[in-house]
């Protein structure tokens, strides 16, 4: 099977086509650069992507910004919402706590991106 992405590592957004054959990536052609061959592996075998959001804070007027400190895998995005949307948060929070641990089971936190009073 072929699939045809465009690259996210740099500006020159390469247009590459990967051959997966078996769940493996045998082939990837069109990348002008090694990290857009890695990309091409994650990307069609395992994505992953950061996950934002914002959640209310009992004692604010403005809600806080959260984000996953790493990717997390792409199916995952749903179940981690629906897990951020049952968190309850009372100020202060500083920028760089944890809101929600080991997010889905994955390992990885949600953090505040910013700091409310």
């Amino acid at each position: 099977m072929e699939q045809t992405i465009t690259c996210i590592n740099c500006p020159v957004g390469c247009r590459m086509t990967v051959t997966i054959e078996n769940g493996q990536v045998t082939s990837v052609v069109g990348n002008t650069c090694k990290r857009g061959e890695k990309y091409a592996h994650q990307e069609c075998i395992a994505p992953e992507r950061m996950v934002t959001a914002v959640i209310a804070v009992e004692g604010s007027a403005m809600p806080l910004s959260v984000k996953t400190r790493t990717p997390i895998p792409k199916k995952l995005i749903h179940a981690c919402m629906a897990e951020l949307s049952k968190v309850s948060l009372t100020a202060p929070v500083k920028a760089g706590d944890v809101v929600l641990a080991n997010v889905c089971g994955t390992g990885v936190d949600v953090i505040a991106t910013k700091t409310i009073g």
